[in-house]
């Protein structure tokens, strides 16, 4: 089987897959030509992250197509259920990129409680002639100690977010549709175990009393976190999003920044990727970063060779 990696793939993977006696193909692909490529070269599976897009459309013009790798979590780029209508299988990869995206968090969570994100704006202007006029508008930093982080959505992100809060001695609550009490294990270096039981609650119970919020669930038709919602949030609360751009309402987000109900906001990913709004990447109480939860070598290598596996098992059985 001739499977193209059209957004790359760690060495290790492609190593693995070519030893089960696939065929890897590592070429990006225009997106007007994918189509064409894909039918010219007898392309049976295609390996995509997220900037490829595999609509219906592109779909139905390769009947060959048996397999969609996704090399991460989100499937909002590609028609699953038209893929599925058509007996192509749909794998992604939802475990080796949490610890990865949940690291970020908290450079986000951290950056924005000690006003990082600012300072590294200001500082290479000014740090000559205002250092100790800076150092005084910073002087007012939280620490994340003892604060509650509420966490929406606990799947596999969403757990190593909280594990990362607990070490940290933080509070955490979460929000699960589906899930509504989750038992998690902190393991540390030296083999000692501690075991948190955490029991689900409302979402609005979540906004209430959170002093921060992480967002951890797919993209759907409505916000996750909009007007309403932000309506109900603690005063000064910070706001992270690394999950899907959509999830969180920039307009009300920018709107509650102004008013002061929050005060900052982590964002990895936008409503209008790769054009975020100006007014979002020029506000100077949001920490940026453009997309990259999961792009650590690390995090990519496992990534890479978690989807091998499943390919290759998919097709042994």
């Amino acid at each position: 089987m001739i499977l193209l990696a059209n957004d790359g793939l760690a060495q290790k993977g492609k190593e693995k897959l070519e030893a089960a006696g696939f065929t890897v193909k590592v070429v990006h692909v225009a997106p007007e030509q994918i189509v064409n490529y894909i039918n010219e070269h007898k392309v049976e599976g295609i390996l995509v992250r997220s900037n490829t897009e595999l609509s219906k459309e592109v779909l139905q013009k390769c009947p060959n197509l048996k397999l969609i790798g996704r090399l991460g979590v989100g499937l909002d780029k590609i028609d699953v259920a038209f893929a599925e209508s058509k007996k192509i299988k749909v794998i992604n990869t939802p475990k080796a990129s949490a610890n990865a995206v949940a690291e970020l968090v908290f450079a986000h969570l951290l950056s924005g409680a000690r006003f990082l994100y600012d300072a590294n704006r200001n500082m290479p202007l000014e740090g000559d002639s205002r250092f100790l006029a800076l150092k005084k508008d910073y002087a007012k930093g939280s620490e994340l100690k003892g604060k509650t982080l509420g966490i929406i959505g606990l799947g596999h992100t969403g757990t190593a977010v909280a594990k990362k809060a607990l070490g940290l001695g933080m509070r955490v609550a979460f929000y699960d549709r589906k899930i509504k009490e989750k038992s998690i294990e902190l393991s540390f270096y030296d083999g000692q175990r501690l075991t948190f039981d955490l029991d689900g609650i409302t979402l609005e119970e979540l906004l209430q009393t959170s002093d921060y919020i992480s967002i951890h669930v797919p993209k759907n038709q409505e916000y996750v976190i909009g007007k309403r919602e932000l309506g109900l949030v603690k005063k000064g609360v910070g706001i992270i999003n690394v999950s899907r751009g959509g999830t969180l309402d920039e307009v009300a987000l920018v709107d509650a920044l102004e008013n002061g109900t929050v005060a900052f906001a982590g964002l990895d990913v936008f409503e209008s990727e790769p054009t975020p709004e100006i007014r979002i990447l020029m506000h100077s109480s949001i920490s940026l970063s453009p997309h990259l939860g999961a792009s650590t070598l690390e995090a990519q290598e496992r990534i890479a060779l978690e989807l091998a596996d499943k390919i290759i098992d998919s097709f042994k059985a």
